[in-house]
């Protein structure tokens, strides 16, 4: 049965350090139901049995780190969506992560309303396992199980960012997106005038999506932002 209200959405929390796990619980169990796990060994256990609809996922655990955890469950499935914690200097083990198919990353010491904003906006991005699993426009499909990309047949290695900001527009297709839009729903930012970084992305994902085949896409709506269709915008 499809999951349409947030209360019956299943969070495994796996974190180690009791502090962060009492202020995790405390704000989500307002919301979620809320499963716990302090080490990996746990929270792979866990994750066999169980199902849920979101993990938040420290790296730095006892008995089997967090990478290894996200690395075993990508082996079986693209469910349930990832959202990782990570230490400020952990970069490469952040790289790391969403590379293995974590879907997020929020960096310690955070704001719980940032991590309420990138749960929330995960759960508009990323569909539950009983929802259609196969988007497509034209010659160009996407597989969200199996997280490939193809075109014409031929498959399309993206980036983490460049998967999400395609699903995106593959939600979307035939409606105007603004940048607004875009940073918001697609990776939790706020968004602010002053940067480019929204074309930066739109400029990489056209490069992998349209630099080898006859027809664009992705078409720039002057003034209002984006669009995903066939033929001229």
């Amino acid at each position: 049965m499809k999951k349409n209200d947030e209360s019956q959405k299943r969070i495994l929390l796996v974190e180690d350090h009791k502090d962060i796990v009492l202020l995790v619980e405390k704000r989500l169990s307002r919301q979620y139901q809320m499963d716990h796990a302090a080490n990996g060994e746990d929270a792979t256990e866990k994750l066999n049995t169980n199902e849920y609809d979101l993990v938040i996922l420290d790296l730095s655990l006892p008995k089997k780190s967090g990478l290894e955890v996200l690395k075993d469950l990508r082996k079986k499935s693209a469910f349930p969506p990832v959202l990782i914690l990570s230490g400020l200097n952990a970069v490469d083990d952040k790289v790391k992560g969403l590379r293995l198919g974590a879907d997020d990353y929020l960096a310690k010491p955070f704001d719980m309303k940032e991590l309420v904003a990138r749960i929330e906006t995960l759960f508009r991005r990323v569909p539950n396992a009983q929802e259609i699993v196969k988007l497509e426009i034209a010659d160009l499909e996407m597989d969200l199980v199996s997280r490939k990309v193809s075109r014409a047949g031929k498959m399309i290695d993206l980036s983490p960012k460049e998967f999400n900001l395609l699903e995106y527009l593959l939600r979307n297709k035939n409606k105007i997106v603004s940048r607004k839009q875009i940073a918001e729903d697609v990776w939790g930012h706020n968004f602010d005038a002053g940067t480019n970084f929204v074309d930066v992305y739109i400029n990489y994902l056209r490069n992998s999506i349209e630099k080898e085949f006859p027809s664009k896409l992705i078409h720039t709506v002057y003034g209002q932002g984006f669009i995903l269709k066939e033929g001229d915008a």
